[in-house]
């Protein structure tokens, strides 16, 4: 696909980056999905702007490196959307890593079927630690996913047993970014044909979620005229 094709295809001038795999030193040589953000956002030209969370750039970022260039043009609609999509909510973390394994896990390989278990199981019991409903609608994901792959979800179980509890951080950050990595890995390279959609699906899906839980939170915020109705 030329560059003058791609941009017949995604409705963008002939100056707007084209979006390909890697990084980029500048638009001239392509952009990523979020150099691309960073671009349509304002900001200094990086893959890690500060426009989008960051455990949400970082599935960008897989999605965009492991789809082809047609499965690549097909995410371009999704760029704006991630524009202002951030916050200090530890649960945002929790729902992109749920988002992103309930979507692998039924097509992974074993290995990676077990590492997703595993991932999915720390994740039940994040809920708890955030606080968020334990019977709601995050929490039915993480069953529902768990079910597909139930010889994983018992080795999990197992592999929880033998490790024990440890203490975990609240910021979630590590085990989000190495769910979030494993799903990717893992649908990109499952035995599927339909390996683009199901990564755009995920990323689409995540900023989903992502816009649910950032504007509830931004809705409890109180207001001045209504600051007594919503204190706590």
């Amino acid at each position: 696909m030329t560059r003058s094709d791609s941009s017949k295809l995604v409705g963008t001038p002939d100056l707007m980056p084209v979006l390909s795999a890697g990084k980029h030193r500048n638009p001239r040589q392509g952009a990523c999905f979020m150099e691309f953000a960073s671009f349509l956002a304002g900001e200094r030209w990086s893959d890690h702007p500060a426009c989008t969370h960051p455990l949400l750039a970082f599935l960008a970022r897989g999605v965009n490196d492991f789809t082809t260039d047609a499965g690549r043009s097909r995410m371009v609609p999704l760029i704006p959307s991630v524009i202002g999509l951030s916050g200090s909510d530890p649960r945002i973390d929790l729902v992109i890593a749920v988002r992103a394994a309930a979507s692998a896990i039924g097509v992974a390989s074993e290995p990676r079927q077990r590492a997703l278990a595993t991932g999915l199981l720390t994740c039940r019991r994040m809920l708890v630690e955030f606080g968020m409903d334990t019977d709601g609608e995050v929490a039915q994901r993480i069953s529902e996913a768990l079910a597909l792959a139930p010889l994983a979800w018992e080795w999990a179980k197992g592999f929880e047993s033998l490790r024990g509890t440890r203490r975990r951080s609240l910021s979630f950050t590590r085990a989000g970014r190495a769910i979030v990595s494993t799903a990717v890995l893992g649908l990109a390279q499952a035995c599927v044909d339909d390996t683009d959609d199901r990564l755009v699906a995920m990323l689409a899906s995540a900023i989903d979620d992502t816009r649910a839980l950032v504007g509830a939170t931004q809705d409890a915020q109180p207001q001045p005229q209504e600051a007594r109705v919503f204190a706590l």
